[in-house]
């Protein structure tokens, strides 16, 4: 009676594991642990410092946050991020979404690959190396004011004036239009043949196909090569950082610039009440955008 009980739970116990709904959290289950321990338990214990003293025992309420939002600091270094987010991230989807159809156009030829490959080839390159190259050109003795002054044209500070912003803009583009070119690529080559062909038995023309079939069409994957590109912005600050070190010219001044700077002074309590707003806003933005993909 026992070995034939033993055998009845047996048997009733294993669908419970074999089974389609817990298989994959099971799959998912190690990653998960780490992103608790490694992340979610860290940035709980950040938010609860962000409301304490230096040693984190004194609540102090919201006064960590008012020492942040009046930073004069701050406000410039959250003004320059949010303007570098919001040029840089639309003008990398254009350009990006613009050569896609034009290398897509091609057709699969030798040309096609070798296109993809070398807009591929900045982001094989180290960040180090490319600093290295702005510094050769942008420099106040570097290669381009060298050609302006053989032109008889008054040489340009490029890195220690309001152009240093735009030379960050052109880098984070450069680097990151071949990744998101291919995203788009794979967008475009997945949309059937058949659409394109029954707008064209409609009488539709090349401008009305691509408005009523291809932008439909990758509006999934537009969405998510947005977030992808909102993430890339983030690490832009290597590149301003290795030109110009952790003090550069204002308008460059970026967020990271200033944790930065905290953590090496051991300002604490300003970079975790930072380092929360700075989330917050991030979170409301990427639940705002999801929304708005549902809603489409």
């Amino acid at each position: 009676m026992w070995r034939r009980s033993a055998r009845v739970s047996s048997r009733s116990f294993r669908p419970i594991w074999r089974s389609k709904k817990l298989l994959p959290w099971g799959f998912l289950l190690p990653s998960l642990c780490g992103t608790l321990v490694f992340i979610i338990l860290p940035f709980a214990d950040v938010i609860r410092r962000s409301f304490s003293d230096v040693m984190g025992k004194k609540l102090t309420g919201i006064q960590n946050y008012q020492l942040v939002l009046e930073n004069e600091a701050f406000r410039r270094a959250a003004w320059n991020t949010a303007r570098f987010t919001l040029i840089c991230v639309p003008l990398l989807l254009l350009v990006s979404f613009l050569l896609a159809v034009l290398v897509h156009g091609i057709g699969k030829t030798a040309s096609r690959e070798l296109m993809k490959t070398a807009f591929l080839v900045p982001m094989a390159v180290p960040a180090a190396s490319v600093v290295f190259l702005w510094q050769i050109l942008f420099q106040d003795q570097g290669l381009l004011n060298r050609i302006l002054l053989e032109l008889d044209r008054a040489p340009v500070s490029f890195l220690n004036s309001g152009k240093a912003f735009w030379v960050l803009v052109f880098t984070y583009v450069w680097k990151n239009t071949g990744y998101d070119m291919v995203l788009w690529l794979a967008g475009l080559s997945g949309i059937p043949d058949s659409l394109y062909e029954a707008a064209k038995i409609d009488g539709a023309g090349r401008f009305a196909s691509f408005r009523y079939v291809t932008l439909p069409a990758l509006t999934d994957i537009g969405g998510l090569i947005a977030v992808l590109s909102l993430v890339n912005s983030f690490k832009a600050f290597r590149e301003a950082y290795l030109i110009a070190g952790s003090y550069p010219h204002e308008s460059i001044y970026l967020l990271w610039h200033l944790f930065h700077n905290w953590f090496l002074n051991l300002d604490t309590t300003k970079l975790y009440a930072g380092a929360v707003l700075m989330t917050l806003v991030i979170a409301v933005f990427l639940a705002f955008f999801s929304r708005s993909q549902k809603l489409e």
